[in-house]
């Protein structure tokens, strides 16, 4: 039987010979930052939004600490209050909320169809965070999973919306990157020559992730929900 530590390692190891090897890495000092939670529970503070919607609330570390009058917390394995997928969810879903926020299957797609699902379900003037948009080195974001402290490729998916004329879209210095997508126009477009972002490379995010992913601090962060 393959532990998960050997299945991490193999899928290191096709990573490295069958997609990208890229040795240089970015250093993140995420314990300077605030956490996720904390974020979210200011913005609620500061906006006065009363309902919450988490996407992906594994043992619920997240979840159980955010402060709002109702919450509602998906996940297929554990925490949260409904058990099923996010496409299922959305799917049969009929309540709109203030403030979602996206940490579930980091792989591109499936975090591109998680946030624009949330948008559609925010109310005006809503808000909706992204968890794990800033890796730091090349092991963290590989798909298949390939080490246990994973951000996936969830900044391609920032990346791309970034592009797009009806998102308006940050990532704040916080807690393994936090995006920020609001339903607005883009203050901020990005261009970048890129037919499929789901290729695009470690090595492009590692020379351009500030670019890319528009940085702002979380005194930016404040101003702009």
């Amino acid at each position: 039987m393959i532990t998960i530590k050997n299945k991490y390692r193999l899928n290191y190891i096709f990573n490295l010979i069958f997609k990208e090897n890229f040795k240089k890495k970015l250093s993140f000092n995420w314990k300077n930052f605030s956490l996720r939670h904390e974020i979210i529970n200011k913005i609620i503070e500061k906006k006065n939004f009363k309902t919450y919607l988490e996407i992906g609330c594994y043992k619920d570390d997240n979840f159980k600490r955010i402060n709002i009058d109702y919450k509602v917390g998906v996940d297929p394995v554990s925490g949260g209050t409904i058990r099923l997928k996010s496409d299922d969810f959305f799917r049969k879903n009929k309540e709109n909320f203030d403030i979602i926020f996206v940490d579930g299957l980091h792989h591109y797609h499936q975090v591109k169809k998680d946030i624009e699902n949330s948008v559609k379900i925010l109310n005006k003037g809503g808000v909706v965070l992204v968890h794990d948009c800033l890796p730091s080195r090349i092991r963290d974001q590989m798909v298949p999973r390939s080490h246990e402290n994973w951000n996936g490729d969830v900044w391609k998916s920032i990346v791309e919306l970034r592009t797009k004329k009806n998102f308006d879209v940050y990532t704040c210095m916080a807690d393994e990157g936090i995006g920020i997508v609001l339903n607005r126009d883009n203050k901020n477009i990005l261009k970048i020559n890129c037919n499929n972002f789901k290729k695009l490379k470690f090595k492009d995010y590692y020379y351009n992730f500030s670019e890319f992913m528009n940085i702002i601090n979380e005194d930016e962060l404040f101003k702009i929900v």
